[in-house]
C-alpha cells in the first residue's frame, strides 16, 4: 500500500521541509508578482499609448473645428486618422488610410462616444496586423474624428516581459533553495551538534554537557536547558548513590551486630545466657525494621516526586492530639482547630518523627503547640543544635555527633522524612532557638 503524500512529507527531515517550504512560498509569490507586474504594465501601457492617440484625435478635432484640416492628416507618432461627416463620408484621412471603409461603424462610434473609452479593434480587415487602440471624438457640424494607433509593440514587450519571467522565476526559486539549503544547514548544525554531544554521554560519562552554541538565540535556550536537566540528574543519581551508600553503611552495623552475636552464641553455647542474646539480637532488628520503613518512606516521597499520597481534608488537631497522646511526658500547650488539604498518615509520621528526636535529646519536659494558623512547634529543652548545623541535619543520614553516642540514636533520616512530606503538602519546616533547646517550627498552608 503506497504512502499518502502527508506521511511522506512528515518522514522528510527537518531541512528538506523547511528548504521545500521556503521555496513554495516564494514560488507562489513571485507568480503572483510576475501576473500583477504584467496586469500592470500591460494597463499602464495601454492607458499610455490611449491617452497619446486621444491627443492626437483632440488635435485632429481643433483643427476640423477651425476648418484648416489638410488632406491627408499629418500625425508624427503613426496614429490613424479618420475624419467621418453626419452622413457617413470620409473626408479626412492621414497618409494609407482607407478612404472608403470607416474603422469603426456608426453603431460602435456611438458606443464609444457614450463611454467615453478607447476600444480595440482587429486591423486585419484594414490590412494593418495585429490590433488597434480606438478613440472616437465628435467635432462640430455632425463630424466625428476616429484616431487609432497599433498596439503591436505592447504586446511585443508583454511577451518579452513574460519570457523574462518565466526563465528568471524558476531559476530565483532554485538560488533560493539552495542558499535555504545552506542557510538552514547551517542554523541547524548547533541542533546537530547537540544530538552528538548527547549520544556521547553515557551513565560512564555523567559530567559531560552538551555544546552551547554562541549566540544567543532558541538553540542557546535549548542547550542551557538541557544542560540544566543533565545537572538535575547529575545530582540526583549523586543523592541516590550516596542514599545507596549511606544505607548500606548503616545496615552493616545491625547486620555485623546479629552476626558477630550468634556466633558467640553458637560458639560457646554452654556459658551463653540466650535470653540477653536473644534481646540484643531483637534490638538490632527493630533497628534494621525501623531503617527499613524509613528507606522505605523515602522512596515513596521520591516515586510521588514531591507530591503526596492524598489531598483530602485533614483534622490537623485530631492528628495532633492522638499523636501526643502516645508520649508520656509531652505536654500539649495548644491545639487550636486546623484543617489542612494532604495525607493524615504522612502528618502524622512527621510528629512522630519530630517528638521522637525531642524525647530522645530532652532534658525534662517536650511542649507542642498548634495555632489556627499551621503553625506547629515541637520545643524540648535539650542541648540544641549549633545555628550552623540546623540547615545540615534535614540532609539524609546526617547524624551530628552527640546523637551518634547515643544507644537510642535514630537512623538520621527522621529529619529527612519531615523536611520531604511538609515540602510535599506546601509547607515549610525550620529549627530555632528554644533557650535552653531546640524548637522545631512547621508551617502548613490551612484549606481554604
Amino acid at each position: 500500500m503506497a504512502e499518502s503524500p502527508l506521511v511522506w512529507w512528515r518522514r522528510q527531515g527537518l531541512r528538506f521541509r523547511l528548504t521545500a517550504a521556503a521555496a513554495a512560498v516564494l514560488a507562489l509569490a513571485l507568480a503572483l508578482s510576475a501576473s500583477v507586474l504584467l496586469s500592470v504594465l500591460e494597463r499602464t501601457l495601454m492607458q499610455t499609448v490611449g491617452d497619446a492617440t486621444r491627443a492626437q484625435a483632440q488635435a485632429v478635432r481643433v483643427a476640423a473645428d477651425a476648418g484648416t484640416l489638410t488632406n491627408p492628416i499629418t500625425t508624427h507618432d503613426g496614429t490613424i486618422v479618420q475624419v467621418i461627416d453626419a452622413s457617413g463620408r470620409i473626408t479626412h484621412v492621414t497618409y494609407g488610410t482607407d478612404r472608403l471603409v470607416p474603422l469603426l461603424s456608426a453603431a460602435a462610434r456611438e458606443k464609444v462616444l457614450a463611454t467615453g473609452e478607447a476600444t480595440l479593434l482587429d486591423g486585419r480587415p484594414y490590412a494593418i496586423s495585429g490590433f488597434l487602440l480606438a478613440v472616437v471624438l465628435r467635432a462640430d457640424r455632425g463630424q466625428t474624428v476616429v484616431a487609432a494607433r497599433p498596439i503591436g509593440e505592447i504586446q511585443t514587450s508583454l511577451a518579452t516581459a513574460g519570457r523574462v519571467l518565466l526563465v528568471g522565476t524558476p531559476a530565483l526559486i532554485v538560488l533560493l533553495a539552495v542558499a535555504s539549503w545552506l542557510m538552514i544547514g547551517r542554523t541547524l548544525r548547533p541542533i546537530t551538534l547537540l544530538r552528538r554531544g548527547a549520544a556521547e554521554i553515557t551513565h560512564t560519562a555523567r559530567s559531560r554537557r552538551l555544546p552551547v552554541p554562541q549566540s544567543r538565540d532558541e538553540v542557546h535556550s535549548l542547550a542551557t536547558t538541557l544542560n540544566d536537566m543533565l545537572a538535575r540528574l547529575e545530582e540526583a543519581e549523586q543523592r541516590q548513590r550516596a542514599l545507596v551508600s549511606d544505607a548500606a553503611h548503616e545496615l552493616r552495623s545491625p547486620l555485623a551486630s546479629i552476626r558477630l552475636q550468634l556466633e558467640v552464641a553458637l560458639g560457646h553455647p554452654d556459658g551463653q545466657d540466650w535470653r540477653e542474646t536473644a534481646e540484643g539480637v531483637l534490638e538490632d532488628t527493630l533497628r534494621l525494621s525501623r531503617l527499613a520503613e524509613d528507606l522505605l518512606a523515602l522512596a515513596r516521597l521520591d516515586e510521588r516526586g514531591g507530591v503526596p499520597a492524598r489531598r483530602e481534608p485533614v483534622d490537623l488537631d485530631e492528628v495532633v492530639r492522638r499523636t501526643v497522646d502516645r508520649y508520656a511526658g509531652v505536654r500539649l500547650s495548644a491545639c487550636e482547630p486546623v484543617v489542612v488539604r494532604g495525607d493524615a498518615l504522612d502528618l502524622g509520621r512527621v510528629l512522630t518523627n519530630l517528638l521522637d528526636n525531642a524525647v530522645r535529646h530532652t532534658t525534662s519536659k517536650v511542649e507542642v503547640a498548634l495555632t489556627a494558623d499551621g503553625l506547629l512547634t515541637v520545643a524540648d529543652d535539650g542541648p540544641g543544635i549549633p545555628e550552623d548545623d540546623r540547615e545540615r541535619v534535614f540532609n539524609r543520614f546526617t547524624r551530628l555527633d552527640s546523637g551518634r553516642s547515643r544507644d537510642e540514636g535514630g537512623t538520621g533520616l527522621g529529619l529527612a522524612i519531615v523536611r520531604e512530606t511538609v515540602r510535599a503538602h506546601g509547607g515549610t519546616v525550620t529549627l530555632e532557638d528554644a533557650g535552653p533547646g531546640l524548637r522545631a517550627v512547621v508551617r502548613l498552608p490551612v484549606a481554604g
